[in-house]
C-alpha cells in the first residue's frame, strides 16, 4: 500500500514557518505582508476559494484584503482595478481570482497585472523567467508539487516523468519544472494529452506520474508500474444523491486501486491543493522580503 503525500500535514507546517518568519519581520517594526485578491460575481467555487485564502493570510499573519466586483462589470473597469493594484505600494502581491466572466479577456487580465505582484505566477513574464532558471513567481501548484517531492525526500534524479495535461497553469509547467537542473528536477519528462497516441505506454514506463486532467477516475491501477510515485493534480465535483451534500470531490485517480500498486501517492482532497495554497503565501512572502530589503 502507497505512502501518503500528504499536503494538509505540510502545508501546516509550511504555514507555521512563513507565520515565524512574519513574527520576525512585523518585531522589528516592519508592517505586515499584505495579499489582495479581486474576485469578480459569484462562482460558488471561487467565492469558497477566496475565504480559505482570506483564512489562510489570518492564520500566518498577513493583511489580506478582498476587492469584490459584480459579474456584470467592464473589462476596462476591472483594468481600471487592477491599475490601482499595480502601484499600491502597501500590497505586496495580489491574484484575480479565475474564471472571469465570458464578456472579459482573461489574456488581456493577465497582461495587465504587475509581474513583480503576480503571487499566481501566471505572467508571461514570470513563465520565461520559470523556463529560463531566472528568479521569478512560479505557478502555485507546480511549486506546491515540487516542494512536496523535496519535502517528502523523492528522488527525482534521472527518473521518467510522464505529465498527463498540457494547461499552462500545471502540465505545462510541471513539465519546465521537472526537467530542470537541481533537486527535485534533473528528470526525463514527457509531456502528454488528449492527443497523446497509446498513452497506457507511457505511463506504464513511468517513475512518477503527475496528472492534471480534470478526469474523474482516469488513471488506473493497470496504467501504472509497481512502486511509481502518483501526484493527482486532478479534482472534479462528481454527482453523488447518496452523500450529504449531493456529490464527492474525485480526482483524475482511481485511488484504492492505484495506492494499492504505487508507492507514494497524493489524496484528493487533502493532497495537492492545500499546497497549492501554502505557495501562494510563500510567493507573497518572497514579493514581501524583496519590497522590505
Amino acid at each position: 500500500m502507497a505512502n501518503i503525500l500528504d499536503g494538509i500535514k505540510l502545508s501546516k507546517q509550511i504555514k507555521q514557518e512563513i507565520k515565524e518568519e512574519v513574527s520576525k519581520f512585523v518585531e522589528k517594526g516592519n508592517r505586515a505582508p499584505h495579499l489582495s485578491a479581486i474576485l469578480v460575481g459569484e462562482n460558488g467555487a471561487s467565492v469558497t476559494y477566496v475565504d480559505n485564502k482570506i483564512k489562510d493570510c489570518q492564520a500566518v499573519g498577513f493583511r489580506s484584503s478582498l476587492v469584490r466586483l459584480p459579474e456584470t462589470i467592464s473589462e476596462e473597469e476591472l483594468l481600471n482595478e487592477i491599475s490601482k493594484l499595480n502601484i499600491d505600494d502597501s500590497l505586496d502581491g495580489f491574484i484575480v481570482q479565475l474564471p472571469l466572466p465570458k464578456h472579459i479577456d482573461q489574456e488581456k487580465i493577465i497582461m495587465a497585472i504587475n509581474p513583480d505582484k503576480d503571487v499566481d505566477g501566471f505572467h508571461p513574464e514570470n513563465f520565461g523567467k520559470m523556463a529560463l532558471e531566472m528568479d521569478g513567481f512560479l505557478p502555485a501548484t507546480p511549486y506546491g508539487i515540487m516542494v512536496m517531492l523535496e519535502r517528502y525526500n523523492i528522488s527525482t534524479e534521472g527518473k521518467d516523468v510522464v505529465v498527463i495535461g498540457r494547461s499552462r497553469i500545471v502540465g505545462k509547467p510541471m513539465s519546465i519544472l521537472m526537467s530542470r537542473k537541481g533537486n527535485p528536477g534533473d528528470s526525463t519528462v514527457t509531456l502528454t494529452h488528449s492527443k497523446t497516441k497509446d498513452l497506457v505506454e507511457y505511463t506504464k514506463k513511468a517513475d512518477i506520474v503527475i496528472t492534471a486532467l480534470g478526469v474523474p477516475h482516469f488513471l488506473k491501477a493497470e496504467m501504472i508500474k509497481d512502486g511509481a510515485v502518483i501526484v493527482d493534480v486532478g479534482i472534479t465535483r462528481v454527482d453523488d444523491s447518496t452523500k450529504e451534500r449531493g456529490f464527492y470531490l474525485a480526482g483524475d485517480v482511481d485511488f484504492s486501486e492505484v495506492a494499492a500498486k504505487a508507492s507514494w501517492i497524493t489524496p484528493v482532497p487533502g493532497g495537492v491543493g492545500p499546497m497549492t495554497r501554502a505557495m501562494l503565501l510563500k510567493n507573497t512572502m518572497q514579493s514581501y522580503t524583496n519590497n522590505i530589503q
